[in-house]
């Protein structure tokens, strides 16, 4: 199922990008046809899917088709790692959400832990840059996502959950491991590659 909507996702792709550089109205047209059919085969697809949902994945973005940028924080104090738990779902994450227009990616990173933990950080390293489809996560929209770790240095000690979070706390590998995590936002691997990174005097950055 994950191939089908994955080339799903490159016809749809096709049919955007092409639409944004034709100039010619009888290839628009072809185009227009192909996002539309793009469209029906996600619909039968993807469970739980609905016509807004559809619309904003097709029709939100114009011009050249790219991956969105999903960026994490792991922070560490005390050989133990920094996680929050989501208020919406209950489950831990590592801090961490969408790349914002104007904000590099580590700016997004100190962004994001500040608004979900409370805690100001300041990015040491790049530990791995993921694409989400290779790597298995689950998918909770249609977007295609590439995925950033960044380790982090606390610059203070207090913490406290925010708007979206209902609870911020350190973590040992084990002790996370053990927890009702945000598969599609961190997976245990995430969890193994994070903490050989903290342990490690040099790093190369994993990517796919």
């Amino acid at each position: 199922m994950d191939n089908i909507e994955l080339l799903i996702e490159k016809l749809q792709a096709i049919a955007q990008t092409g639409k944004h550089y034709s100039k010619d109205v009888f290839d628009r047209e072809r185009y227009d046809q192909l996002e539309e059919v793009s469209k029906q085969l996600i619909t039968k697809l993807v469970k739980n899917s609905s016509q807004k949902q559809l619309d904003i994945f097709f029709d939100a973005d114009t011009g050249y088709v790219t991956p969105k940028v999903d960026i994490r924080a792991a922070t560490f104090k005390d050989d133990k790692i920094l996680l929050v738990r989501e208020k919406s779902s209950g489950e831990w994450s590592i801090p961490g959400g969408w790349g914002d227009i104007g904000y590099s990616a580590a700016e997004i990173a100190v962004k994001e832990t500040f608004e979900e933990a409370g805690i100001k950080v300041k990015p040491k390293r790049m530990i791995s840059i993921k694409d989400m489809q290779k790597n298995h996560y689950p998918k909770k929209n249609l977007n295609y996502i590439y995925k950033l770790f960044f380790e982090c240095i606390p610059t203070e000690n207090d913490i406290h959950s925010g708007v979206e979070t209902s609870d911020v706390r350190y973590f040992t590998l084990n002790e996370a491991l053990k927890l009702n995590l945000s598969l599609a936002r961190n997976m245990p691997d995430d969890f193994k590659r994070a903490f050989d990174c903290h342990k490690a005097n040099n790093w190369e950055t994993y990517f796919d």
